[in-house]
């Protein structure tokens, strides 16, 4: 394929993920009250409701629910898409595995997303809610709410995917377990980093919710490593790989 090839398949995939997304999104906009529901009841369980402070926060708060479900349900839609793009660079070998590991990401997405709604969100919610609150009232906006809950469940949800790159990689012949090793200490710091960026409290509690899991996928991918690495076959090019077909003599 050609440059012009490749940029007008991106076109007609960014299409399908646009239309994907609106009718996600319109889809969702009919289950807004039960998810916003759903949504606010690690805040509602701690005695608290939030509030809405301007004359749109609501209406802005349901857009971005209903754009943030319509994501979810075109998720496999975006994914495919991502794929099929990609897949053409790869040897075939890759493309299985590629393929294998497609429903494992869903999978795991799906688990850390509940870890953090089940788990994470209470804990959070009820340190905040509690913290200096015989001295200041603890009374949340609905909008950064919103936004509080979805930054911890997708990143958290993202976090989970951990192994299933790992496998990928090592099973391309990018990555192995003795590599991984070598770097556990500075592997270590990175995800304190990142929980610490995820956790919106400043309590050890809350990031040591969020660091325990991530190690735990770390040195778990470390395994994977192990188990399934395999040496990467350098590809072999010649000049007319790099010259169209029809000037080929």
């Amino acid at each position: 394929m050609t440059l012009l090839d490749h940029l007008r398949e991106l076109r007609m995939r960014l299409i399908w993920v646009v239309s994907a997304l609106v009718v996600g999104t319109l889809i969702s906009m009919l289950f807004v009250s039960p998810l916003l529901q759903f949504i606010l009841r690690p805040l509602t369980q701690a005695g608290a409701q939030p509030m809405a402070i301007g004359p749109t926060d609501t209406i802005g708060v349901f857009f971005r629910v209903s754009f943030a479900a319509g994501a979810v349900l075109a998720m496999p839609v975006i994914v495919y898409h991502i794929v099929a793009f990609v897949s053409p660079g790869l040897y075939p070998h890759e493309k299985r595995n590629l393929l294998l590991i497609l429903p494992g990401v869903m999978v795991l997405f799906a688990i850390g997303a509940l870890f953090a709604y089940f788990i994470l969100l209470p804990a959070a919610v009820g340190f905040l809610q509690g913290f200096l609150g015989d001295i200041i009232a603890q009374e949340w906006t609905i909008d950064r709410y919103i936004d509080f809950v979805t930054r911890i469940v997708f990143w958290i949800g993202v976090a989970f995917e951990m192994p299933l790159v790992v496998a990928f990689l090592a099973r391309a012949g990018i990555v192995s377990g003795p590599q991984l090793m070598r770097y556990w200490r500075h592997s270590l710091v990175v995800i304190a980093i990142i929980a610490a960026a995820i956790t919106p409290t400043v309590d050890p509690v809350n990031m040591t919710l969020v660091m325990m899991p991530l190690i735990v996928l770390y040195f778990g991918s470390v395994g994977i490593a192990y188990l399934i690495y395999r040496p990467r076959t350098p590809r072999d090019f010649s000049k007319e790989d790099f010259i169209p077909p029809q000037y080929r003599e």
